[in-house]
């Protein structure tokens, strides 16, 4: 009872903070986009991160304010990021299963988009295998409306969930994200090899961009890249960074790489 009100008085003071993680090719090494994650900013505890609370609010019912707020902020970010001329590259949000079910939230992202000025096509949303197993006929009409949107579609944590191969035919995805406990064991377990392996061109057959997460040393990194994934991200990049920091990440991100002059000849 303490903890639930304690959340709602977070919820009523806006007591959240988004931390940014980005997600960069494996060919080149580019900023390709962020996840941004939502902390806490509890009174005793300091930074909770979500797996502490998400859960809990979603027992409680607390969750919809909570991710009102996590869309309308990380969108609002990336457009002020924009504004000052960083990279332009999208912000994906996670959706819980309830938020999903619950609300019209094709309407509500167009409402956030148009109130923020962020273009559609730098909005992303992960959604986990759970939601996609579920009332299909409903999943399905709001999926198509946030394609018809404009904004791109992720499958979180691919392969822990019920992992039916049939709506990645049926749903407008764009990319799956290989979930880190077939990555952290990766290269020595020749078991998660071969499921990576299998993932990464399941995807592309079905033109899907692959997304590696808790890619932690240079061995993973150089294996997923020898298999063609296409998006790293994990600690070996960089940790989730607060707004203040990603903003220096950005600007380096985005800075024109400057050629030095040629020395005249005879110099």
């Amino acid at each position: 009872l303490l903890r639930e009100r304690m959340l709602r008085e977070a919820i009523e003071a806006r007591a959240f903070v988004l931390h940014y993680q980005p997600q960069v090719s494996l060919q080149d090494g580019s900023l390709q986009g962020f996840e941004a994650l939502v902390r806490w900013q509890h009174p005793v505890r300091g930074l909770v991160g979500p797996d502490d609370f998400i859960a809990f609010a979603e027992s409680r019912g607390l969750i919809s304010p909570i991710g009102r707020w996590v869309m309308h902020e990380a969108c609002r970010q990336l457009k002020a990021w924009q504004d000052q001329g960083l990279a332009r590259v999208p912000v994906a949000v996670n959706l819980s299963a309830l938020e999903f079910r619950q609300r019209d939230m094709a309407s509500e992202i167009a409402a956030v988009l148009q109130a923020t000025g962020l273009e559609p096509q730098y909005l992303e949303i992960e959604l986990t295998e759970s939601v996609l197993m579920h009332e299909a006929d409903q999943v399905l009409k709001a999926l198509k409306d946030l394609k018809n949107l404009g904004v791109g579609i992720s499958i979180d944590d691919f392969g822990t969930g019920y992992s039916s191969l049939n709506y990645l035919k049926r749903y407008p995805i764009h990319k799956l994200k290989i979930d880190r406990s077939f990555v952290s064991d990766t290269p020595s377990s020749t078991d998660d090899v071969a499921i990576v392996t299998a993932i990464i061109q399941m995807g592309h057959s079905l033109q899907l961009k692959t997304v590696a997460e808790g890619v932690e040393t240079t061995a993973q990194r150089d294996m997923l890249q020898q298999l063609g994934c296409d998006l790293a991200q994990g600690f070996l990049v960089s940790e989730p960074m607060d707004a203040a920091t990603a903003l220096r990440w950005l600007a380096r991100e985005s800075a024109p790489t400057v050629t030095p002059d040629k020395p005249a000849c005879g110099q």
